[in-house]
């Protein structure tokens, strides 16, 4: 248990070092019309929090800097449930009056997300292999022009455009759109091929005249390949980090970045609600010298997408924590109306 003044001068000193990332002395700290404490008294108490293992001396002078189990201490005492962010209310403006295309609006919140805090965002998708297809739509863009559009239940939207023959009409078009969503929808996305190589073809072998390159076109697009999808933004921030200037630091974390499957690997099973793993707490050696704060959003009862912020120990947690509280809550609700669209 800390007192009410070692708390007072922990909260200050890790406040006050996020800003300038300069280590705080004890006549700064009498300065502050807050504290109102004798010099002599603050750097008894600033003793005191460097013998608990919260602060710590830097070799290069006199002050003291927040260890990683002061800003575990911090991040566990001193924030609390916070008010909703604002800066992101745009991602409510994103949804389109028929077609949902959760990818763009996943992008748009890791670009924000970076934009608003400089470090670096990474949102980790839903696994496709889990997901029904919700929807098929095949759409005239001119008289011998259409484009396929497949819906998933996770928000993911494929589509394809392509040349149908001159010998097929609206009508047949119609027929084909009503055979996908009879025969498709519901179905695991990794059922797809299968039904749509035998139901399918064969209704459509049945009922529509030179169906053939339409046939071929659908399957295109239902056989996409990607089961998982990250979205990145703000890999460069860190670079401008003071505590970056380590060649061989950046040169490893960059290439982690490149690394798909270790990002997978690092966000997969993250519990719901906010999650800080600060420097050692990480098991993945790259991040060990790094925060990692990361949260959920629900797009069903059984499927959720990961959002995580990368950036130093020295980070903005109050601020970080209070955005990806409202993206996840943002994301989760533009998701729960989409479904009911």
């Amino acid at each position: 248990m800390l007192t009410e003044r070692e708390r007072l001068i922990l909260r200050t000193i890790i406040d006050d070092f996020v800003k300038t990332a300069h280590p705080i002395g004890s006549r700064k700290l009498a300065k502050n019309e807050q504290i109102n404490l004798s010099a002599a008294t603050i750097r008894n108490v600033m003793a005191d929090l460097e013998e608990k293992e919260l602060l710590e001396k830097t070799h290069t002078s006199s002050g003291r800097v927040p260890s990683e189990k002061g800003y575990r201490y911090y991040v566990d005492h001193f924030i609390s449930p916070t008010i909703k962010d604002n800066n992101l209310s745009i991602i409510t403006h994103i949804l389109q009056d028929n077609i949902i295309e959760l990818e763009q609006v996943v992008q748009l919140s890791a670009e924000m997300l970076s934009q608003l805090t400089n470090y670096t965002t990474i949102i980790l998708g839903p696994d496709e292999t889990d997901a029904t297809l919700k929807q098929v739509q095949l759409l005239p863009l001119t008289s011998h022009t259409v484009v396929a559009i497949l819906i998933t239940s996770t928000g993911h939207v494929e589509h394809k455009s392509f040349t149908i023959p001159h010998e097929i009409n609206v009508n047949d078009l119609e027929k084909t759109v009503n055979i996908l969503n009879d025969r498709l929808v519901g179905l695991p996305i990794m059922n797809l091929t299968h039904a749509l190589e035998t139901e399918v073809y064969e209704l459509m072998r049945k009922h529509i005249k030179d169906f053939e390159l339409m046939f071929e076109y659908i399957k295109s697009v239902i056989n996409y390949e990607e089961s998982v999808k990250l979205y990145m933004d703000g890999q460069a921030n860190l670079l401008m980090q003071p505590e970056f200037r380590d060649v061989d630091k950046i040169y490893h974390f960059y290439s982690f970045l490149e690394e798909e499957d270790e990002i997978i690997n690092l966000l997969t099973g993250i519990q719901d609600g906010i999650q800080v793993r600060i420097g050692q707490e990480n098991e993945l050696e790259v991040v060990k010298d790094l925060s990692l704060i990361t949260s959920t959003f629900h797009l069903s009862r059984d499927q959720h997408g990961t959002i995580a912020l990368i950036g130093p120990t020295r980070m903005e947690y109050r601020k970080v924590i209070s955005l990806l509280q409202s993206l996840s809550s943002e994301l989760t609700n533009l998701f729960a109306k989409g479904q009911g669209s």
